[in-house]
């Protein structure tokens, strides 16, 4: 049963997140009984192959948020907005955001940052019906301009921004603010002045919830280790190792065997002769 917006905000648990870009992530996260799905930007990264998510479109998001969307439809879904479609104005942004909801079934935007603009924008997508998950801390889509994917919110300037933009966001009417790499004391003192829950990425244990990229927490790339995931399996491993065995099977002629094949009866085969 899809937890509604009410009862994730008043969870007695931490909430789990995790991010999902096809079919078969959405089905695995929903039968893991996860509360939330994310599916992120993160996957120019992990699924598209770019070094950032800047590239990522509306129409990508789209695209892998139906599949995910058909793997999980029993599971709140949150999709993000890519960079440069609420950046341009409210009247933009909306027009993003009722095209995700309308072509993917989504139950919420997700965008980063907590400018007078982007506070506009929140504010006006809540006001017409549209739940907004905000996002302060890291912020990988202006990373460059924050110097770098590097932990934000360590001296006085920045965390004081931090804070703000997080109290601001629910204000503007966010049911909820992600806080990615800040330290763990910034993000204990967020979460205990929202009454919203703040969602977690390398933030510490004291968020209300938490948030890891499935690729990550699955080890689908070898060699990998973030400082802010951990691996629960070694997909990538696991995969590579199946693949070589595979191929030598094939070389040695002992793929497929005779289970693997069709067989017809003898007087068939003799007529072809």
């Amino acid at each position: 049963m899809k937890r509604s917006i009410p009862e994730l905000q008043h969870s007695e648990t931490p909430l789990v997140m995790v991010t999902a870009y096809d079919y078969p992530g959405g089905k695995h996260a929903q039968a893991a009984g996860v509360d939330l799905i994310l599916v992120g930007d993160s996957l120019g990264n992990v699924v598209l192959g770019y070094d950032s998510t800047a590239p990522v479109t509306l129409g990508d998001m789209i695209h892998h948020a139906r599949a995910v969307r058909r793997g999980a439809p029993e599971t709140f879904m949150v999709v993000d907005l890519p960079f440069g479609t609420y950046h341009t104005g409210t009247q933009d942004a909306m027009r993003a955001a009722v095209k995700v909801i309308q072509e993917t079934g989504a139950d919420a935007v997700k965008m980063e940052g907590a400018t007078t603009e982007i506070l506009q924008v929140v504010d006006t997508l809540t006001r017409n019906g549209i739940p907004v998950m905000g996002h302060v801390g890291l912020m990988p889509q202006t990373a460059t301009a924050q110097g770098g994917l590097r932990v934000q919110g360590k001296d006085d300037d920045t965390a004081r921004r931090t804070l703000e933009g997080a109290v601001a966001l629910e204000h503007a009417g966010a049911f909820s603010v992600v806080l990615e790499a800040i330290p763990a004391r910034l993000a204990k003192l967020i979460s205990d002045r929202l009454s919203i829950p703040t969602i977690g990425i390398g933030a510490g244990v004291n968020c209300d919830g938490q948030v890891l990229v499935t690729h990550d927490l699955l080890g689908v790339y070898e060699g990998e280790d973030k400082k802010i995931a951990r691996r629960y399996a070694e997909i990538g491993k696991l995969s590579r190792e199946a693949i070589e065995q595979y191929a030598a099977d094939v070389r040695a002629r002992q793929f497929p065997t005779r289970e693997n094949s069709f067989v017809m009866k003898d007087d068939v085969l003799d007529k072809l002769y």
